[in-house]
Parts: C-alpha cells; structure tokens; sequence
C-alpha cells in the first residue's frame, strides 16, 4: 500500500474513534454504522482525486460537494432532484431537521432517542470532522493540525456526556491521532530514499554502530518510549484529577466531594444546564413536596445554591471549602439584631426521581436535620452531598429565617465590607457599555442603593416592557445580556442574571440564586413543587440586612413585600411558634413512573429530573478539559517534529563527552565515537556517507565537497589518521583532541553551508534515521529467534551499509 493509502486510513480510523466518544449521547448507537459507510465513501472520493491527481484544492471541493450530497441522500432524498441532487426542497428539509435536532438537543436527557434531527447533527458533524482531517493529513500532508478537529469532536462529546467513562474515549481518541501521526511518519521516512551509513561494521571485537558499543543508538528510542507513555499518562490523569463540571442540577451526583472533617471543596459548577428544558415540560412532574409553618409561604423561595462569579462568559459558582454541618447554622452574614426575624420549621420530602448533588432550603437556614453524607458551605449556606450522596428520596427537617426588613432599614444600609465589595461587584471588561448606561438611566434620582434595587427591579418586572418567554435562547454571557436588553424577550435566566449585572455596575454587591419557587398548595395542607416551579432570581446585599431576594422576572414568583410601596416600617410581629407535630411526617411522594407518560419513561425523562438550572450557554467560558487539550496538542505539535533534533543532540554528546578510561579499548571506542560523529554530521550537511572508502580518502572528500577551511580540514585528516591507526597499527597510540577536532569540522561545515542547509541539519538531520535502523536490527535479531514474519522493504538498510 502506498503512503497515502495508509496516511487516509489512519485519517479514516482517527476519525471515527474520535467520534466513538459520542456514543453515550444518543441511543439507540446505530448512527455510527451509517456515519461510518458515508464516511468511507467520502475519504474514497479524495483517494481518487489523489491518485488522478487532481489540485489539491480541487480534491477537497470534490469531497464537500460528496458530503452534500450523501446528506441530502441520507435524509432528504424525497425532496431531492432525482433522489439525490440538492434542490430548494431537500435543502429547507435538512435546514429544518437541523432545527429540530437543535430543539431535540435541549428536550431530551442523555442518552437522547435517535430523533432525524439528531442523526443528521452526529452524521454531519463526523463528516464535517472527516473532510477536515482527510484534507489537512493526507491531501496537504500535515497530519498535526488534523488532531484540532479531532479535538473539537471529542471537546462536544466529553461537554455533553456525565462524565462517566471520558477517560476511555479520550483514550481512543488520542489512540486515534496518535495512529494518524506515525502513519505520517512512515509515509515521510519512506520518501528519504535509500541512504547510506558511513561507519565499518565490527571487526576483530571493534565497536562500531551508533556508538562503540553497538547498542548506543537503543537509548533515544527507550527515551522516546518513556516520554510518549508518560506524555499518555499525564494526558489520562490530569483531566481525571480535575473538577468535572456538572450537566445540571436535576441530572444526578455532581460537584461536592469534601472528605473528612473540615476538607473538601466544593466545585465550581454551572447549574443552568437545564431550566429552560424544565420550565418547558408538558407535565409539572412533582420534585419535592413540603409542610411548613410559615404564614408568608408566598414567600418562601426553595434556594439550591448562588452564583456569584461572573467571567463574562457565564455566571458559575466559586471553588470554596466543605465543612462538616454544624448543629445550629452560625448568623446569616451582615444580618443586624434589630432587623425583624421569625423563626419556621419546615419538613420536606424530595421525590425519587429528583437526584441532585445540593440540597434545597429555604434562605437563611438555621438547623438541618438529615440523614447521608453532608458538607457545609458556609458562603453560600449551602449543603452539598458528599461521596455520591444525593437529594433522591431524601426527607429532612428545616429551622429557618423569615428576615423581615424594612424599608428604612434597606436604605439606611452602611457600606459593605472592602472584601465583599470587591468579590461581588466585579464584572468583565466584555460586559456591554449599555448595560451601565441601561442601569444608570434607569435608576437616575435614586437616593440610595435599595432605591436603586427597587428601581431596576421595577424597570424589568413592569415599567420597561419586557415579555416572559422560555423559548428564547438562554445565553448567560455578556452578549447574551445586551441582546436581553435590546430584544426584551426572556425568563428567568435572563431577568436575575441582567439585573445582578447592572447591580453591580452601581456598586451594589450581587449575586444569582437559583433553585424554586414556592409550589402549589396541595388539600392536604402540604406544598407541591414541581419541575415548572425552577426559577433563577438575583440576592444583593445590604449591610444589617445582609443578602436579599428580588424579583424582576414578570408572572413568577411574588415581589418581596419591602420593595412594594408601602413597605412596612413599624415592628416585626411576634416569632410564630412551629406547630406541634404537625410537620413529623413528610407527605407522601408521587411516582415517577406512575406519573409519568409512556414517552416520556422511553426517552428517559422519568429517571433523574433535571435541576432549576438554565440551558447551557450559548457563549460558554472555556472548560478546563478544552484547555488542556489544546495544551497537549499544541505539545504534540510543536514537540513530535523535534525529536530527530533531541536526539541527534544527545547522541553528538555522548559520542564527544569526556571518558576517563584509559585502557585501550577505551581509547579505540573514543576515537571511532569521534569519526562517526564527523562523518554524521557531514551528513546532515548533505555530504552522503562513502563506505567504499578508506578514512584517508573519506575525509578528503569531505574537505572538498564540504568546502572546508584550513583548520577544519586539518581536524578531519587528524580524526581519520586516528581511525587508521586503529583499524590497521598493531598497537595503536592514543590521541587527544578528538572532541575538539569534531567540534572543528561541524563548525566548518556550518560556515560553508547556506542557511537553509544550517537549519535541515539542527532541526531535521539525515542522521537520525540510524534510530529507525536500529530498530530495524532489534526486529531482524526477534524474528531470528521467535520466527517473526520478514520486516518489510523500507525498513531494511540498504546492502552493504553500516551504521
């Protein structure tokens, strides 16, 4: 086979194990077979165009005219011309499949069913992928940059998928690329032709070989092995080490995972993976039912966790540390003695089907009663299941605070402390300059910050015409926020995620809570909060109020009763007393299969809910697995092409570096180490080595086709009188020098040589093909004992040529 013929089935078997990492994704997995057959048929295209030949450039354009139309057989071929020529038809039908696979995307859990949408966004994408590493790897014959879409392939799988075997398919993935470059290598070894060593084979005991002991050249390739395989392992641990990031609140175990008293942290998770898709169920599946005895339950927002860093890419939640749960929760941050509390018990039961890493409580709680394995954040006042423990089926008992504010005490708030200040009113140099100058003109004549919360709090949920609307896209970024302000379309998301921003922009320390709202009243007394009930909504923080709930979002949830007009400034009431008994037993929890439709429990929507969270955004920050894939590969590319150079280096410093053996064997060895390495070096200066000849003819040659100097040319004949006396004098005299002397000649060479020939023979040297050679010694001597079948052609050294 041809070295193309290999260099485009390593791009064919590249790509397909890259997009083995998509498996989990959808099921049934048959997609792969079709993506697999239009795959070949595609790379076959470009092996033809190769082999007319045709320009490269046109070989390319033939195969994405291919793809076009395998795409519009695969799935439009009713609405094509003939069955198979695109036409206005077959393209508004793959347009609108790529719509529906788009909607389907955000509808279904992982493993999502084979929808016609899907299959052509996997179909496509791998043929996308396809085209790109067969036209860089084999068409231009530059197999390192095919490992980037290779990467993007495999960056959307591991995005997408829970996590829990990236590991295995990054490994066949890299495999893949990994395949890929050593059939490049081949491919280009292959075309150096046959060359030549210049060096005697061993004679009456005499090193010869790469160095004197024959099995010099060995070292760089076990050097070689050791760095690949712990470039590989380094490539397989660090992404385990790493934080995974969580598909969502609702999907399952995530984030936590504090050990041991006081340790742990907790992750720096992204929650909004799947509101959007929750607020858009067709049935308000039940996530958890409560009783409490708070007479304000309008109020009484269910709150899973805040985020409070915002990179202008997204709102995530920091990185902190885990603690044990404390008995009693200590005092709720910047809450002041004569701020107004009530004290309320709540027990709560959360359904089978919910499975979540955070635990749901009402802000701020005081005392959480529940069984499992629990860590404390004390920032957020969040709990956070450990070593796999999980909301499902959990049931809990609450104390918490009703924090009753008034609006005197909201405006006459003193200054936040330096260090939250700092934390909680950055935001990113991308943020828009219409959202200060939004957030600003809107709050123009305020007095303080609370009337400043007030005002853009009035200004989204009634004053500045904004439309509740979950079928927009759910972008949490920068861009997202200035195409809220210029469109006015949104939910949630959008609503408390903007308004934090513009807080911010004013100074006022903000944040982004998201977890439920209320629920519905149920006949029995109890509450019932369902998938519809996921909300998003923004804390700011007021000193001797500490964080404090508004809502801007128009249609959900209740406006707190301190931002209404007559906000009540007199004393609290009294503290109510938690009902006796009357919360010992949670309600009864629905079933998630008995509950659910038929569809639904076969596309999987009946195990694990999904998480008040949003859809993912549009504008996503960088995850550290992409990071570190662009590392490697940047590594791999830029390292691969310079191993001939390493190890050329390595060898010349062996071969001249001082030996203090002094008998004369040792002497012998030094002196052919010397000759091998001038003659390598005149190699790799594009003077072919010359077996037929003596070493006194050899270096004559060398002094006239490498145009040496005086000096250098005086080295070289010195080196070769050496090597005579070795090989011919009874007993040879030992010389010194040698190393000087073929630090003389490489410099000569150097100087009569052009620039380009220089910069072959540091970065590219004829040389280091002894490596391949040496290997293929190592096979010759294994299929001499185990009977292993003939190495092939390229790898045998030309007859007569030593090395």
């Amino acid at each position: 086979m041809s070295g193309r013929g290999r260099l485009a089935l390593g791009a064919f078997a590249a790509t397909l194990m890259a997009a083995c990492s998509m498996l989990p994704l959808v099921d049934p997995v048959t997609w792969i077979l079709q993506a697999s057959f239009l795959l070949a048929i595609q790379c076959g295209v470009g092996a033809l165009g190769r082999r007319v030949p045709l320009p490269r450039l046109l070989t390319v354009g033939a195969q994405a005219v291919v793809l076009v139309l395998l795409l519009t057989v695969a799935f439009a071929r009713e609405q094509a011309l003939a069955g198979f020529v695109p036409g206005p038809q077959s393209v508004q039908q793959l347009a609108d499949l790529l719509t529906t696979g788009a909607d389907d995307v955000g509808r279904y859990t992982i493993p999502a069913p084979d929808t016609a949408g899907i299959r052509l966004m996997l179909v496509g994408g791998v043929l996308l992928v396809g085209l790109a590493v067969d036209a860089l790897a084999v068409t231009f014959r530059s197999a390192a940059p095919a490992g980037l879409p290779l990467l993007a392939l495999y960056s959307v799988a591991a995005g997408l998928s829970d996590g829990s075997a990236d590991w295995l398919w990054f490994l066949l993935a890299a495999c893949g690329y990994l395949l890929l470059l050593l059939a490049e290598g081949r491919d280009r070894l292959s075309q150096w032709g046959r060359v030549f060593a210049g060096t005697n084979r061993p004679r009456d005991g005499l090193p010869s070989g790469i160095d004197a002991s024959g099995r010099g050249a060995l070292a760089p390739v076990r050097t070689g092995r050791r760095i690949g395989a712990l470039a590989l392992g380094i490539a397989l641990v660090v992404p385990a080490a790493l934080p995974a990031l969580d598909s969502g609140l609702l999907t399952g175990p995530g984030a936590g995972n504090g050990k041991g008293g006081g340790g742990g942290t907790i992750s720096a998770v992204n929650p909004l993976v799947s509101l959007q898709n929750n607020l858009n169920q067709p049935e308000n599946r039940e996530v958890m039912s409560y009783r409490t005895n708070s007479d304000s339950v309008q109020d009484f927002y269910l709150r899973i966790l805040a985020l409070d860093q915002f990179n202008g890419n997204e709102w995530r939640a920091s990185t902190r540390r885990l603690k044990d749960v404390p008995k009693r929760l200590p005092t709720p941050a910047g809450l002041a003695p004569d701020v107004a509390v009530t004290e309320v018990r709540t027990n709560i039961s959360a359904s089978s089907s919910y499975q979540q890493t955070y635990l749901p409580l009402p802000y701020p709680a005081t005392e959480v009663k529940v069984g499992g394995r629990w860590r404390y954040e004390p920032e957020g006042r969040t709990l956070v299941g450990d070593d796999g423990e999980t909301t499902k089926g959990a049931q809990y008992e609450v104390s918490s605070l009703v924090v009753q504010p008034t609006a005197g005490q909201l405006a006459g708030a003193g200054e936040a402390p330096a260090a939250l200040r700092r934390e909680y009113t950055k935001v990113p140099d991308s943020l828009p300059k219409v959202v200060k100058e939004t957030a600003e003109e809107v709050t123009k004549g305020a007095a303080n910050g609370y009337e400043q919360a007030v005002k853009l709090q009035n200004y989204f949920a009634s004053e500045g015409g904004f439309t509740y609307d979950t079928s927009v896209n759910s972008g949490t970024g920068s861009a997202a926020i200035g195409r809220f302000l210029k469109d006015r379309r949104g939910f949630c998301v959008h609503f408390s995620f903007t308004m934090a921003a513009m807080a911010r922009t004013l100074g006022i320390p903000a944040r982004v809570a998201v977890g439920f709202t209320p629920g519905a009243a149920q006949s029995d007394g109890s509450m019932s909060v369902g998938l519809r009930d996921a909300h998003a909504w923004p804390e700011l923080y007021f000193e001797g109020v500490g964080w404090t709930r508004f809502e801007p979002t128009p249609t959900r949830g209740s406006t707190p009763a301190y931002t209404l007009p007559d906000a009540p400034t007199g004393d609290a009431a009294d503290p109510a007393q938690p009902e006796t008994g009357a919360s010992t037993a949670a309600p009864a929890t629905p079933s998630a299969s008995d509950s659910c439709p038929a569809q639904m429990r076969r596309q999987g929507e009946c195990g694990s809910s999904a998480l008040p969270g949003a859809v993912t955004p549009t504008d996503t920050g960088t995850p550290a697995g992409t990071v570190l894939g662009w590392t490697l590969v940047a590594v791999l590319v830029l390292l691969v092409p310079l191993l001939p150079m390493f190890w050329r280096s390595r060898t010349r410093a062996r071969r001249l570096g001082s030996s203090t053996g002094r008998t004369p064997a040792d002497a012998t060895a030094r002196t052919m180490a010397a000759w091998q390495e001038i003659t390598d070096t005149a190699w790799d200066h594009g003077i072919d080595p010359d077996e037929s000849q003596t070493p006194r003819k050899a270096a004559a040659r060398m002094v006239r086709l490498g145009r040496l100097d005086t000096e250098a040319a005086a080295a070289v004949h010195r080196v070769a009188g050496a090597v005579e006396q070795v090989l011919y004098a009874p007993e040879p005299r030992p010389v010194s020098g040698l190393a000087e002397d073929a630090q003389a000649v490489r410099a000569g060479l150097r100087l009569s040589a052009d620039r380009f020939a220089r910069f072959r023979a540091v970065v590219a040297p004829r040389s280091a093909v002894r490596v391949v050679w040496a290997l293929s010694e190592r096979r010759a001597a294994l299929a001499g004992r185990w009977r292993l079948p003939q190495r092939p052609a390229w790898l045998r050294r030309p007859s007569g040529q030593q090395g």
